[in-house]
Parts: structure tokens; sequence; C-alpha cells
């Protein structure tokens, strides 16, 4: 437990088990300071040897774009090419996806989540292989984010039957919703944390999946730079997986939390 002045964070606290959990992605970020060379041949032999059976996947190269507007001529824009960043690997199944970057380490779960025990074990894994190879002296962000989808119909899109507080349409106009995007930040009073929710419509995706989308997508994340030390990062993650679940129910309809108890696994918080 995290205790500050009035606020608690209780990571004893146990959350309700959702069978149907909407959880389309989890992610596991850290941004860091490296020591080590960041060598493209080198990174790419250290990964498959410290990997196992993940495969490549791509590169990852960092581009800037930098735009000039002055009135009577045309605009003006340059990219810049800064060079190899990291690369991309992916589980047998291509369910983990992670990101070995030169300024820090991406890990994410696709459907379906399968529980936090075994989602933060195999992130740690692979953070472990990062510090071998980057020998980070500082991590200066960890996030943690789950990205929640909820299927809509086209014709009523209720999105007050999942998301609570709801959008409203303006009243006596009889107008759909076509559209919506909420965005907040939630500060944590005296802890070095804070939560990004955001809320919004995600359109059909294609031919495939005609259904459109709420999407609630939670980042509960550190705002103090600290050491690398396992048991740093392990209690911040507890302290931001607590954050994370406390958003999320309290985020959604008695409806939906009736909902996700019976349907399919898709996860669990």
């Amino acid at each position: 437990m995290s205790v500050s002045g009035g606020f608690q964070i209780d990571t004893t606290e146990r959350f309700e088990h959702l069978p149907g959990a909407p959880i389309y992605e989890a992610v596991i970020g850290v941004t860091a300071h490296i020591t080590s060379p960041w060598d493209e041949a080198a990174v790419r032999a250290a990964l498959k040897q410290g990997l196992g059976d993940y495969a490549y996947l791509d590169s990852i190269r960092e581009v800037e774009f930098e735009g000039k507007v002055e009135p009577g001529k045309q605009p003006i824009q340059n990219i810049h090419d800064k060079g190899w960043k990291g690369h991309r690997v992916k589980s047998p199944d291509a369910k983990h996806v992670a990101q070995f970057n030169r300024d820090g380490f991406v890990f994410s779960r696709l459907r379906p989540y399968q529980d936090w025990a075994r989602f933060v074990s195999e992130a740690t894994r692979l953070w472990q292989v990062y510090r071998e190879i980057a020998k980070p002296d500082e991590v200066g962000r960890l996030g943690l984010r789950y990205i929640n989808r909820f299927p809509l119909s086209l014709n009523e899109r209720d999105i007050g039957s999942y998301l609570q507080p709801a959008p409203q349409t303006p009243r006596g106009v009889g107008l759909v919703l076509g559209q919506f995007l909420h965005h907040d930040l939630l500060t944590v009073p005296e802890h070095p944390y804070a939560v990004r929710v955001v809320k919004t419509l995600q359109e059909p995706q294609g031919r495939d999946d005609l259904r459109c989308y709420a999407i609630l997508d939670i980042d509960a994340f550190t705002l103090v730079a600290f050491e690398p030390a396992d048991e740093a990062l392990g209690s911040r993650l507890e302290d931001l997986r607590w954050l994370k679940n406390k958003v999320f129910f309290g985020s959604i309809t008695d409806k939906a939390l009736a909902a996700f108890k019976e349907e399919e696994p898709n996860g669990a918080m």
C-alpha cells in the first residue's frame, strides 16, 4: 500500500474478475536513458540469443518532420531521418509484441488478454533482456495502458450502456451522435502518478467488421524518474495497476459490468 497524506493507493484491494473483460490491448512502456552503444546488428544478434522463439518483425526508424509556412510562398516541408531506433519482435502466436528502442522498451499483449500475472511476468522477462543489452541507468517514465473496446449498434450507438458519464447530444434536437472525443488528465494527490483517460468512438474497420466501438483508453504513468531496479519497477507497476482498475470500474455502467461477467473470455482484470 502506498500512502501519502490523505490519499491511499491500496494494492491489496481485490477487483472483480471479469471473464468477458473488453481489453483490446494491454501495454507496458518504459522510457529509459541507456548507457550501452546502440548498434543495429549487435542489438539484433543479442535479441535473437536472449528471446528464444520470438521472431523479428521489423526495424524502427525515427523520422522528424519540419514544416514552414510564409505568406505568399509555397509551404516548405523537410523530413529528417534520425536513423535506426530499434527492433520490433513478436511471439510465435503474435499475441505479444515488444519494441527494443534506444530510448526505451514497450511490451504489448493483444487480445485475448489472459491475466495480470502472465502479462507482467512476460513483460518483466523481456525487460530483463532489454536491461542486459541497453544497460539503462534511469527510467524517465513508466506507463501502464489498457485499451478497452465496447461493441455498439450502428443505428443506436448507445454509448451510455457502457460508459458513465456518457456524451449527450443537445436536448430537444433529435440529432444522432456521429463522433466524440473526451480526454481527461487525472492527477493523483501527493503521489508521483497521473492517469490519462480517453473516450472516443471507433468507426467500422472494414468489410470483415461492420461494428463500431466505444473506446475507453486508460494510461496510468509515473511523473518522476527513478533507478531501474527490479523492486522499484515492480512496486510502481502495482500502483499503476491499482489506479488503472479504479478508473476502469469507475467509468463503466452496472449494465456493462454485468455483461462482462457473462461473456466469453476475452481477458481478466
